[in-house]
């Protein structure tokens, strides 16, 4: 296995850039979350690493070999794809040892590998049949499996599971997680859903428009995004931002002093607690409520037209239309600047 290091990585197509100098370093074994919405770089940075895309400028190192100018196949790498892509015209055992055939490697050594990883996935009695004959799920793992047997310094995962069932997800992440365990590798993963990101990884990267806005574990994320972005970005529900004339009259004596109308704040769903009126930080009128079994989901607008979300383990017992109030811990009331963004730390 290897650490990985980028410096001041950039891409362009033409006169648009799409990456803008981007910087960072993976450990040896860690499992890094390369997560963002759309168009925000991810996969492009990826198939930078893996070495599908060329580099505009800059470094990718992996160990302490630059492979800027390395093929693909000799870099140490191997990627598993959304879309499997299996050959359905072999087995899964030939699916499997076709990359190593393709690499002369003695015939006893393929066997081993094959079957070494087979066993790890489970998909031993699977090794006979055409793709086509096997699960969503299954499939994804003759690819996993694809890429153990070529014992790759870095696995790349490129949104791997977003063509399968929301079980079934769930299933396969599980799946991944016990393979990192189990393997002690460095891997690499893209995927725009921040669930995946914060069960699976040592550390997430969030991207926005070719840029790193922040790296951390997923706790430093969830609990000091660095700005508002991070901060949206990062939990489900996502957080509630309130500007100062969104906030009830009592407000003020319960926050920070220093809150001007150049911040705003933001408070999670799951941290706002219902209070009464006159004791309230945030009042809203309710809107709607989701019923989830073990939460409710409750949508509420204030009387500036400010709409939020309150994650409660209890539907309210009053109904739609009703005012109701809701307090917050100080310690977890989130600040920021308004015109930048950023997160403003309160003395």
């Amino acid at each position: 296995m290897a650490s990985l290091k980028i410096r001041d990585l950039k891409k362009s197509y033409g006169p648009m850039q799409v990456m803008h100098g981007v910087d960072l370093d993976i450990e040896d074994g860690e499992f890094v979350v390369f997560v963002g919405p759309s168009g925000c770089g991810k996969s492009t940075l990826l198939r930078m690493i893996a070495g599908l895309e060329d580099i505009t400028s800059g470094d990718v190192s992996i160990g302490d070999r630059v492979v800027n100018e390395v093929s693909p196949s000799k870099r140490g790498v191997a990627m598993v794809f959304q879309t499997y892509a299996l050959y359905p015209h072999m087995t899964v055992y030939k699916n499997m040892a076709f990359g190593l055939k393709q690499a002369k490697t003695p015939t006893a050594e393929i066997e081993r590998r094959v079957n070494a990883a087979a066993e790890i996935l489970q998909i031993t009695d699977y090794l006979d049949r055409s793709p086509r004959n096997l699960s969503g799920g299954q499939r994804q793992r003759v690819a996993i499996g694809r890429a153990i047997v070529r014992d790759p310094e870095v696995f790349l995962f490129d949104e791997p599971l977003s063509n399968l069932d929301a079980s079934l997800r769930v299933q396969t992440r599980l799946e991944i997680a016990r393979l990192h365990e189990r393997l002690g590798a460095t891997m690499i993963y893209v995927t725009h859903d921040q669930v995946e990101a914060m069960t699976l990884a040592d550390k997430i990267v969030v991207l926005r428009d070719g840029r790193i806005e922040q790296v951390g574990s997923p706790l430093e994320l969830y609990e000091r995004p660095q700005n508002a972005f991070v901060a949206q970005f990062i939990g489900s529900p996502k957080m509630n931002f309130f500007k100062p004339k969104d906030l009830a009259a009592g407000a003020q004596a319960q926050l920070s002093d220093q809150l001007t109308d150049e911040q705003f704040i933001g408070i999670r769903p799951e941290h706002l607690r219902n209070c009464e009126l006159d004791k309230a930080v945030v009042c809203g009128k309710i809107e709607l409520v989701e019923q989830l079994g073990e939460y409710a989901l409750v949508h509420l607008t204030g009387d500036q037209g400010a709409e939020f979300i309150v994650k409660m383990e209890h539907a309210p017992a009053v109904g739609k239309g009703t005012m109701i109030g809701f307090d917050s811990k100080a310690e977890l009331v989130h600040y920021f600047d308004t015109e930048s963004g950023l997160r403003v730390t309160q003395s």
